[in-house]
């Protein structure tokens, strides 16, 4: 023996490289689950958005379907009130081979010029055929 003692063990434990590799995936995941949480939220608003859409349309077609009178053939456009924002509709109505009845399509936007968020057909009867 040399008189220095038996030879040192290495502590347990990581590397400062070790942690700092540690910390940079970390930093990784958490800006991509942030990233994935927000265009999330995005998404969400689009469908919510979409369905109220859809609904403002299904409302104009009902409405015409209980209109007292028959609708002319042409456009019809307007704005209507829903969960306190404006949506900008507009209808077609076109005739269809059965003269009793009448094929309309409505598409609901939220602003003048961007794409339609809903686009919904829908057939009209002649109202001198309902029953009484």
């Amino acid at each position: 023996m040399n008189g220095l003692g038996p030879p040192r063990s290495r502590c347990p434990g990581f590397t400062l490289i070790e942690v700092l590799i540690a910390l940079a995936v970390l930093a990784i995941s958490i800006v991509a689950l942030i990233q994935a949480g927000g265009a999330r939220a995005e998404q969400v608003g689009y469908l919510r958005d979409r369905t109220l859409a859809t609904w403002v349309a299904a409302d104009r077609i009902a409405e015409l379907r209980l209109a007292a009178g028959w609708p002319g053939i042409g456009n019809r456009e307007g704005r209507f009130e829903m969960t306190g924002r404006t949506w900008l509709w507009q209808a077609e109505i076109s005739e269809t081979p059965e003269p009793a009845v009448r094929r309309v399509e409505v598409v609901v936007r939220l602003e003048e010029d961007a794409e339609p968020l809903a686009r919904l057909a829908g057939y009209l009867g002649d109202p001198e055929d309902r029953a009484p």
